[in-house]
Formats: structure tokens, C-alpha cells, sequence
């Protein structure tokens, strides 16, 4: 791992800094919707056309194929520039494209990556159903081969944006005998498909970006199958590499933004106990001392495994203990946060995003629980990175 810029990074990054000082939108993303899944397209095809899409993707899918270390760079300059996120095109830029990348055919990765890259699709993800969450080998949605079609049956919880996507990633059982991990096949599943029915889950936090998903025999082409029929598990454990590990690099980072406003923020409020500033406060302190390191350690370790996904393949158990880290500092954060705002916490009349308190606040518990719980994280790494006995 490298501690210093080199001198091509920090001409990309000044380069990357101006075109975002002109870029970056004026107005706020809308919370949830039709405008929503517009404003996101239109900031996707803005960076495409101004050269700053898919930066580390091939060059043959309409990237720059440049180093992974770059992209990063990238994600730094875009969480300093308060840069809107890929919003509703999370799923198909950070996990649903770089799977077909590994696994897909030819015509399969003809026929979507460069419209994910460009802002004309829309990947949400059918991973996790009500009795298979973290277990995700206990999926019960089923796939039955007619003819050159799967015909899928079933449902699935926890779809990020399955109300706005044209295409899903989904995992079905397509041989109900084999072992548990078997018998699984990941496939492209056009959402406008008929049988599908979509219903939108409204969070605590005030938003409806999740959904449920419900499979009524729709009909799949066999053709959509991705990694060979009941491969879908090797397949599916790249996607989780993906999400665990990279996907949510600039939430990441953003933490240590956030821990330093803390700090500021910390100066001007008064202290819990009523006496001089909060900042003054022994205890209040060293919550934000633990805030600020929790956080600056995060980034060491994203950087981290950014740099060795760039030498060699990403290991889950890595990505798992990033993904540890966000959630416990996500959470600590945004708790401390809440203790220094005391009753205005709850008064708090943002907008919903990241410029509400109160929003990130409640936003923060899904973090020890998307991706895989906190516990199967741990599991995780106890099993393939210490090696321990089950």
C-alpha cells in the first residue's frame, strides 16, 4: 500500500476537482420516485459524457480502464465536492456489471453494460427473501426449466429500487435436491416482465428506496442465465465481494467528513451537562477522538483493499472486515451525533439525504445489516481470515 500521490494522481485529481467545481448539481436529489430514478440518470449520463464514468471499467465496455487507485481518487474528489451518489444505480455500477464483467457471455455483457455505463438502465438486486437473508443459501424462490425458459415462482425482500429498475439481478433455486450452497442460478430478470408484482417498503427514516418483489411464474430466457445453471453460488459470492468490499466506497469515505463537522460542530453547541461548550467536555471529547480515528481508519483499510484489489482478486474476508468497520463507525457517529444535538436532534427539518442529522441518524442502523448482518461479517472473517474452527 502507497502513502503518497504520485504525480499522474494528482493531475487527475486537480482535473477531476475542476470538471466537479462545474458539474456537481445545484439542486438536491428528490427523496424517492420517478424524479428520483430521473435525477440520477441525468447526473450518470453528465459524468459519461464528460469522460467520468466507469474510469477502472474495460475500455471495450466504454471505460477508461484505468487503475483502480484512480477511481478512487475519483470518489474522494466527488464525496470534498458533495458530488450526488449513483443513487438508483448502485446496483448495476458497483456489483451487477462487474459480476457479468466476470461471469456473463459475451452477448450478455454486449447487451448491458454500456447502457448501465451511459444512464439508460437501471440494475436492482433479488438476493434476499423473508426466510433467507443473511443465509442466503436458504432461498426458496424456484426456477422450473420449460423448454428455453426458467419459470420462476416465488419472493424476494430488501430490493434496493425494484420500483425504478428495468433489470434485476436475481438468485433462484433451479434443483431443489441439491445440497443447500447448490442447485442456485443467477440470472437477468427483466423487470417489466409479466407476473411480477413490486411493492415499495417505506423505511424509518422517511424514504422508500427498498421493495418487495413477487414472482407469479414469470418466464425468464435460459439465455439469462449468467455462469452456467445452478452455478448461480459462485456467482453470487463475486456480487457479494463486490457490495461488501468497494460498492460503497464514497459512504466510506464520507464518515471522515462527517466525524471532522462533528468536531466543528462540537465547538459551537453547548455542553449535555449544561456547562460551557461541548468541545470543553471530557467525555464529549473523547467520543469524538474515538469518532475521528474510527473514521480515518476506515479510510486506511478502504485504501487499503483498494490497493490490493488492484494487484490481485478481492478476498471476501477483507471486504467483510471493511464492512465492519462502516458499520460500527456509521453507527457510532451518528449516535454521538445525536447526543450533541440533544432535543434539536428531533427537530430537525432537513430535507431527507445527507444534509438531515436525523435522516443519517436512522439510516445508520441498515449498515450493520445490508450486505450481510454484522454477525455473518464476523463469521466471515473468523472462518476465512483467522481461520478458526466452526
Amino acid at each position: 500500500m502507497r502513502f503518497c500521490e504520485t504525480e499522474a494522481e494528482a493531475a487527475f485529481r486537480a482535473e477531476a476537482r475542476a470538471w466537479l467545481a462545474e458539474n456537481v448539481p445545484a439542486e438536491s436529489r428528490p427523496h424517492d420516485g420517478a424524479e428520483a430514478r430521473a435525477y440520477d440518470l441525468e447526473w450518470q449520463r453528465r459524468q459519461y459524457e464528460g469522460g467520468w464514468a466507469g474510469i477502472n471499467w474495460p475500455v471495450e465496455y466504454g471505460g477508461r480502464a484505468l487503475p483502480l487507485e484512480l477511481q478512487t481518487v475519483w470518489i474522494e474528489e466527488c464525496v470534498r465536492a458533495r458530488a450526488p451518489g449513483p443513487g438508483c444505480l448502485i446496483g448495476g455500477l458497483n456489483h451487477a456489471m462487474p459480476t457479468l464483467m466476470q461471469y456473463g457471455t459475451q452477448e450478455q455483457k454486449d447487451r448491458h453494460i454500456a447502457k448501465v455505463l451511459t444512464g439508460e438502465e437501471v440494475w436492482c438486486q433479488g438476493f434476499s427473501e423473508p426466510e433467507a437473508g443473511s443465509d442466503l443459501a436458504g432461498i426458496r424462490t424456484r426456477g422450473v426449466v420449460d423448454g428455453d425458459h426458467l419459470v420462476v415462482t416465488g419472493q424476494k425482500i430488501w430490493t434496493s429500487y425494484g420500483d425504478l429498475a428495468d433489470y434485476q439481478e436475481l438468485l433462484v433455486r433451479t434443483n431443489p435436491d441439491a445440497p443447500k450452497h447448490k442447485g442456485i442460478s443467477w440470472v437477468i430478470c427483466d423487470m417489466r416482465s409479466p407476473g411480477i408484482e413490486v411493492r415499495p417498503i417505506r423505511l424509518m427514516a422517511g424514504d422508500n428506496h427498498f421493495a418487495e418483489v413477487f414472482y407469479d411464474e414469470v418466464r425468464i430466457p435460459l439465455e439469462n442465465v449468467v455462469g452456467g445453471l445452478d452455478n448461480g453460488w459462485k456467482v453470487a459470492m463475486a456480487t457479494l465481494s463486490f457490495e461488501r468490499g468497494t460498492a460503497f466506497m464514497a459512504e466510506q469515505m464520507k464518515l471522515a467528513r462527517v466525524a471532522q463537522e462533528l468536531v466543528e460542530l462540537a465547538k459551537e453547541l453547548p455542553s449535555p451537562s449544561g456547562r460551557g461548550r461541548a468541545i470543553d467536555d471530557g467525555e464529549i471529547r473523547a467520543q469524538l477522538g474515538r469518532a475521528v480515528v474510527g473514521a480515518r481508519t476506515l479510510d486506511a483499510m478502504t485504501h487499503q483493499l483498494v490497493s490490493k484489489a488492484g494487484a490481485e482478486a478481492l478476498q471476501g474476508a477483507e471486504a467483510s472486515l471493511v464492512r465492519i468497520q462502516f458499520s460500527n463507525v456509521a453507527q457510532q457517529v451518528h449516535r454521538l451525533a445525536q447526543r450533541l444535538r440533544g432535543a434539536d436532534f428531533l427537530l430537525d427539518d432537513s430535507e431527507v439525504g445527507e444534509h438531515s442529522w436525523t435522516y443519517n441518524y436512522l439510516w445508520s442502523f441498515q449498515t450493520s445489516i445490508g450486505g450481510g448482518t454484522r454477525e455473518i461479517q464476523h463469521n466471515i472473517v473468523g472462518d476465512r481470515h483467522l481461520m478458526l474452527p466452526r
